[in-house]
């Protein structure tokens, strides 16, 4: 066990190390982005601040060591009304499965997809259209696998295949993510643990760079009647790399722990796009209804002026969860949850599990 703790308290160090190391004259000039949204109603209900013991197949988004925080399997959709009125949607669909006859590990698959909608297409010689329509492609799939050393270390993985296109033009790319989570009390049941903290390293991976015929023209010589087709290089970017370090804790209002508020903070360093202090507060009651709430705090965001986030800070959503069978671990769930932004109306996300 205190071998267990050292690398805990090692990584927690070498974490909050790369955490003030940020440089401010890189925000702004990462790509692939969308790994930054969060698709799923639950955690997004407070904003991600339940890192430090966020289960099943959300925590595929945040920490990969929650997957094995399921009794057996969790199948997981959701629909994302991204910046209500703008007409883009984010379909996701996640599983996840316990593996190994003691069941200390968990294998995960997780889809995120992008609709667009249709665009008008455009080219040089009809500027305005009227020769048909194109939807971009946004998509990327995660793997993942969680072990459990011990009833208070977890750790896991996933590997990320991250892709984007337009008909004639396509960039792909890979990411890892890897996290921790650590419990410090540990009694009988599970739900008892009380203190947790996580920390998750995400989107390291390669550089993506575009590349299709998109980016190629046809040209004649002056005077000459060769034509030749020249390929217009797209520059690279790197991938938005972050650290999420979290704690919880767990309050039992009665006796008989029918009702629990949950408080949660995660600290993010970003290294393209300002750090972010997540504070989140959660009520359960008997874990069948919960309603949560979060603020991401950042340099601007309370002044409109001077705010660079298209999110203004605050979140909110709710859960609930129906027992089915002889199990109690048995539930169908729906989840939902709302984040304000400053233009548009918001961004809406809904939700629905089966834990089994």
């Amino acid at each position: 066990m205190k071998k267990y703790l050292s690398l805990v308290i090692i990584i927690l160090l070498i974490a909050t190390n790369c955490g003030l190391a940020g440089n401010p004259d890189r925000v702004g000039q990462a790509g692939a982005t969308e790994l930054l949204i969060n698709p799923w109603a639950r955690s997004s209900g407070w904003y991600g601040a339940n890192t430090s013991f966020i289960s099943g197949v959300e925590a595929m988004r945040f920490n990969p060591a929650g997957i094995i925080n399921v009794p057996t399997s969790e199948f997981l959709f959701a629909r994302t009304i991204w910046l209500s009125g703008a007409d883009i949607f984010i379909n996701s669909f996640g599983f996840v499965t316990s593996v190994g006859a003691t069941e200390t590990g968990a294998l995960g698959i997780s889809i995120m997809s992008f609709d667009f909608g249709d665009i008008e297409i455009t080219t040089v010689d009809q500027p305005e259209g009227g020769i048909g329509t194109y939807s971009p492609s946004f998509t990327n799939i995660g793997v993942s696998y969680a072990h459990k050393f011990s009833d208070r270390i977890r750790t896991g993985a996933t590997l990320r295949i991250i892709s984007e296109s337009i008909p004639d033009a396509k960039a792909m790319g890979v990411a890892i993510d890897a996290g921790i989570q650590y419990v410090t009390d540990v009694g009988g049941d599970e739900d008892k643990q009380r203190t947790k903290f996580g920390i998750s390293l995400r989107n390291v991976g390669t550089p993506m760079r575009f590349n299709g015929d998109g980016l190629a023209r046809r040209g004649e010589f002056e005077g000459e009647d060769l034509t030749l087709t020249v390929d217009t290089r797209s520059a690279s970017f790197e991938l938005p790399t972050l650290i999420n370090i979290g704690i919880s804790q767990d309050f039992y209002l009665d006796a008989s722990e029918k009702h629990k508020i949950t408080g949660a903070a995660t600290f993010t360093s970003n290294s393209f796009s300002n750090d972010q202090y997540i504070l989140g507060l959660q009520y359960s009651w008997k874990n069948i209804v919960m309603l949560r709430g979060g603020f991401a705090f950042e340099k601007g965001i309370l002044n409109a002026e001077s705010r660079v986030n298209l999110y203004t800070g605050p979140s909110s959503g709710f859960s609930v969860n129906l027992p089915f069978g002889s199990e109690k671990d048995k539930t169908f769930a729906v989840d939902y949850s709302y984040r304000f932004t400053e233009y548009f109306s918001g961004t809406h996300t809904f939700g629905a599990r089966i834990v089994f």
